[in-house]
């Protein structure tokens, strides 16, 4: 009983003297809260810098990404349009070694638009204006005109690639740009702070930043479809170099049984 009544004592003796503090001091709280900056962003995720951005960069970052739209359309239309375009090239090649003469190519090409058939169609025309003759001028005009047909096949099979390399080649400097602007505002923005605080640097340095990895993201990707399309489009071009390579020998059959028909003749 002793001992609790002297426990009762202490704890009473600390209460007035805690009260006593308090009445001299005043209240001190537990837990002080962290100053906020109202300048600094509360969302640091892609799409928050964006929008806490400036209005430059918020314009290259959507000129970047609408870059990157462009980029994935023309590699998809492309690429559907060139596996096509091969497949039935090969598919019209295999008919076209078949022929034996030049009129069987006609014949087999007749209604059909594709390169090679055109292609031979080309040969046809040249074969009908030069009235018949097959001499050595006729086969160097029937090369041209396949050179011509060729070149005109191929600047259509391209349209759409000098687009990759321009985004691929733009791109990073564009993105650039955007960093070096939003940069330029922090050092401003750190300047009317008055504060080296990294709390304050940080968020606009990283707002400038994603401009250069929206630049790289549309970049990247635009280079190496370009790489890869120009690979393919070079493998399309050989294809209609073996069409006109075929077209030129069934031309050389034609002439020589006409030699041979003549000298039969005589």
């Amino acid at each position: 009983m002793l001992k609790r009544t002297t426990a009762v004592l202490k704890f009473s003796k600390a209460l007035s003297a805690a009260a006593a503090f308090a009445s001299a001091y005043g209240s001190v709280p537990a837990l002080a809260a962290a100053p906020t900056n109202p300048l600094l962003p509360h969302d640091l995720s892609p799409w928050g810098m964006f929008l806490n951005a400036d209005i430059v960069v918020k314009a290259v970052m959507i000129g970047l990404a609408f870059a990157s739209l462009v980029t994935w359309t023309v590699c998809v239309a492309k690429l559907l349009e060139l596996r096509a375009e091969t497949a039935r090239a090969r598919k019209r090649i295999a008919v076209l070694a078949s022929d034996a003469t030049l009129a069987d190519a006609q014949r087999d090409s007749m209604g059909h638009k594709d390169p090679v058939a055109q292609i031979v169609l080309a040969a046809v025309k040249e074969a009908t204006l030069s009235g018949g003759t097959r001499d050595e001028g006729f086969k160097e005009r029937v090369a041209l005109r396949l050179e011509r047909a060729e070149a005109a096949m191929s600047r259509k099979i391209a349209r759409g690639t000098g687009i990759l390399a321009t985004i691929g080649a733009t791109a990073p400097f564009v993105g650039l740009f955007g960093t070096v602007w939003g940069i330029m505002n922090s050092f401003i923005g750190i300047s009317e702070a008055h504060t080296t605080n990294l709390a304050v640097v940080a968020p606009g340095i990283a707002e400038a930043l994603l401009a250069t990895a929206m630049g790289l993201v549309a970049a990247i990707p635009a280079v190496v479809i370009y790489n890869q399309l120009v690979r393919m489009i070079a493998a399309y071009r050989a294809l209609l170099g073996d069409a006109s390579a075929n077209v030129m020998m069934l031309i050389s059959r034609d002439q020589n049984r006409t030699v041979r028909g003549s000298r039969a003749a005589e």
